[in-house]
């Protein structure tokens, strides 16, 4: 099983939603968990960052993780960022 960390922006995002909504984000985290490459792998500024799309409140919510040290191999999964697709990889980049 994989370990799961968090940046601090995964954090400030997280920690605002209502309880229902983590528990939506939660069963996503958990997908991501059980099928290690989940999502679609990013190019260029953003290689090895995979983003998971989901619904949330009827919303479509990305959800950014990295698997480390490899992908093929990885032994943690890193949050990075979750949100919806407005101006998601602009902040992502940052």
């Amino acid at each position: 099983m994989l370990q799961v960390s968090a940046s601090p922006s995964f954090n400030r995002v997280a920690k605002k939603l209502r309880e229902r909504d983590k528990k939506t984000l939660d069963e996503a985290i958990k997908a991501i968990l059980q099928n290690r490459q989940l999502g679609e792998e990013k190019k260029g500024d953003l290689a090895g960052v995979f983003v998971h799309k989901f619904k949330l409140n009827g919303q479509e919510t990305l959800l950014a993780h990295e698997l480390q040290p490899h992908k093929t191999a990885p032994i943690e999964a890193t949050l990075l960022a979750v949100g919806p697709h407005e101006n998601f990889y602009a902040g992502l980049k940052r």
